[in-house]
């Protein structure tokens, strides 16, 4: 469906906490993000996509908006959750559990979901170009003749400096562990850096903020649960899977207890409050 036939009035927003929640490291928007998508839940996905976090992409609202009915868009919808773009939930913040519908420009699988339930999404790496770490190295000759570096160096290097940036240094930090205080004369640039990089690598960062507290729902029954157990947004006993998946075991097979407790503990609370 041509997004001219699509309404341009202004879409409402969700009451304050609920509506589209943007999943994060959402790479820019591109004319074949949905390409992969039939072209009715494509336009569709695509509308959402364009809308600001808060919007209310229910049903009901959608289909004021868009030219398809409920019954409609609830099965594109549904094929939507499939692909892994979607997934609804609920989040618990400051005490009070807040209904979610989480969106991904990008499709993701049913392993992402699971790390992002956990809040332990891993920020996905650059294409393989000239990276910023790459280019730090190139340009080390200009900060102090002494270091300059060969291509081959720069590749070799750029893994330590690029895990450098991941503990949250800048380039002034860097630059700083490289050049300060060289010995004179330097015979070997590129084993005094890798030696520099090593021994002067800063320490993981502290997680100020506590994991989030989510449970993703089946799209079908609503049930709350382990994401890890959701198969395509659905739960087993929705697919026909009488036993379903095993819950997530260590090396040992074993599933660890306190991840058992604190899940036990979520479910509760999630389920508590969907009482009152």
């Amino acid at each position: 469906m041509a997004d001219a036939e699509f309404s341009f009035a202004p879409h409402p927003l969700a009451n304050p906490g609920y509506g589209k929640r943007s999943t994060p490291y959402e790479r820019p928007s591109r004319r074949d993000d949905f390409a992969h998508l039939p072209p009715r839940e494509a336009a569709i996905a695509a509308y959402i996509d364009r809308l600001p976090d808060g919007s209310d992409i229910s049903v009901k609202t959608l289909a004021k908006h868009l030219p398809y009915g409920q019954c409609a868009l609830r099965t594109a919808l549904n094929r939507i959750q499939r692909v892994g773009h979607l997934r609804r939930g609920r989040e618990c913040l400051g005490g009070k559990w807040i209904t979610r519908t989480w969106f991904s420009r990008t499709a993701r699988d049913d392993a992402w979901w699971a790390a992002f339930e956990r809040g332990d999404v891993p920020r996905e790496k650059p294409p393989p170009t000239r990276s910023r770490a790459y280019i730090l190295l190139a340009a080390l000759g200009r900060e102090n003749a002494a270091m300059s570096l060969s291509h081959a160096d720069c590749r070799a290097l750029t893994p330590l400096v690029e895990e450098w940036f991941a503990r949250g240094a800048e380039e002034r930090d860097v630059l700083r562990a490289l050049t300060a205080g060289l010995p004179h004369p330097v015979h070997h640039p590129a084993a005094l850096a890798r030696r520099r990089l090593t021994d002067k690598l800063p320490p993981p960062p502290l997680r100020r903020d506590p994991p989030p507290l989510r449970l993703l729902e089946c799209a079908k029954c609503g049930a709350p649960g382990y994401a890890d157990r959701l198969r395509d947004g659905e739960c087993g006993p929705c697919r026909g899977d009488r036993g379903g998946p095993a819950a997530p075991a260590t090396a040992s097979g074993r599933v660890p207890v306190q991840r058992v407790r604190l899940r036990a503990a979520e479910i509760r609370q999630a389920l508590a409050s969907m009482r009152t």
